[in-house]
């Protein structure tokens, strides 16, 4: 028996976060990284609010990668404010610790969650409307995927207008979190025809318009599609989940604070191979679940291994078009240092909640052989 839960009321479109001021809020209490407030976003935010009677507190001080830490100090504050709603403004950090936070805050004051609202800032994480929080254990270098239906935001908000000065850099990173989560979440163990809808554009979306979004961040027609496309592939992956791309990208950024939507481009290409089986003998789901991907954006093939590969092609040459690397020895990483932390990269991977819908069932040695060819040249 199969479920799919869509509880998130959506506003999209340019000044769809005026409508903000119709969620009846009498203290907001906003959660955002200090550039938001320094740039005075959360100002704007906290004056719309006011203006529509509501109280307001500004707690900014989300980090990249949000620790346990940080989820802590946002709960003390909710303990002194008291809020009836907490407005997550900003991108993927900012939205998971409120989430984290509001979850346990409701659970501490036995009246449950207040109202959460996420107003994302990257067209990336779609964590507006996902089940699904990552949390940092900086001590233990590892990072955590929390899911629960109770993290779900009740509103989101996608206004194009708010990503227009997102870098470049920021816009091709986030941009392939994205196609990676629709197309871990299409060849899920849990996919099905509700998620299959959601990944198929989001993907479809992605191949149309990011680049357009990276070359010209002026670009609302392009923000706006890539802005729908993070949500839908939240969608997605929130009712199918993940697979080990996310699984390995979240031990990567942990050990080298690689930005997620990054990590994931890195590992993306070589998970597909993997998945479906390039170097062995034979087909197998995810390998025509792939075509099927391949077949819809229009990339040829004789054969499904073939298609796929060209697939993988494809997505490479949409890297470099974007100015995505490909190897972490691109990066400020050093190969000896990351050659030690593989086995405890794969351990951790192994470990990690996504990796428990990957089409295939992997081993740790397959998972150190994937980190390896993150080296350019390999590890010998």
């Amino acid at each position: 028996m199969g479920q799919f839960l869509m509880s998130t009321r959506i506003y999209t479109g340019e000044a769809s976060l005026e409508e903000i001021e119709h969620l009846g809020l009498k203290r907001a209490y906003i959660i955002c990284d200090p550039f938001m407030e320094k740039c005075g976003r959360a100002g704007e935010l906290a004056a719309m609010l006011n203006g529509a009677g509501a109280e307001t507190r500004i707690f900014s001080e989300v980090v990249p990668d949000p620790s346990i830490e940080v989820v802590a100090k946002a709960i003390q504050g909710m303990k002194e404010f008291e809020p009836d709603g907490i407005i997550a403004l900003g991108g993927g950090s900012a939205i998971d610790t409120a989430k984290a936070a509001g979850h346990l805050y409701g659970s501490m004051n036995g009246e449950g969650r207040p109202l959460l609202a996420a107003v994302p800032t990257t067209s990336g994480t779609g964590s507006e409307v996902t089940s699904f929080a990552v949390i940092s254990d900086t001590k233990a270098q590892a990072k955590y995927a929390l899911r629960d239906q109770a993290l779900v935001p009740d509103a989101a908000f996608l206004d194009p207008r708010l990503t227009s000065s997102v870098p470049p850099a920021i816009t091709a990173d986030t941009g392939m979190d994205v196609l990676t989560h629709g197309l871990e979440a299409y060849v899920s163990a849990k996919a099905d025809d509700f998620t299959d809808a959601c990944a198929e554009k989001a993907i479809r979306l992605v191949w149309e318009y990011l680049e357009r979004a990276v070359l010209d961040g002026s670009d609302m027609e392009a923000r706006e599609h890539m802005h729908n496309a993070s949500c839908l592939a939240g969608i997605a992956f929130s009712n199918a989940s993940l697979g080990v791309c996310h699984s390995m990208a979240h031990a990567l950024g942990a050990h080298f604070h690689i930005p997620h939507g990054r990590s994931n481009a890195l590992i993306l290409p070589h998970v597909i191979a993997y998945n479906a089986g390039l170097e062995e003998n034979g087909e197998n789901e995810a390998l025509l679940r792939y075509e099927k991907i391949a077949d819809m954006l229009g990339i040829g093939g004789g054969t499904p291994k073939a298609a796929v590969h060209g697939l993988i092609r494809h997505i490479r040459n949409l890297m470099k078009r974007i100015g995505s690397p490909a190897y972490v020895t691109d990066l400020s990483v050093e190969r000896e240092a990351f050659e030690e932390a593989i086995p405890q990269m794969a351990e951790q991977a192994l470990k990690d909640n996504c990796t428990a819908t990957n089409p295939r069932v992997p081993e740790k040695q397959e998972l150190e052989y994937l980190y390896k060819k993150l080296c350019k040249g390999g590890i010998v």
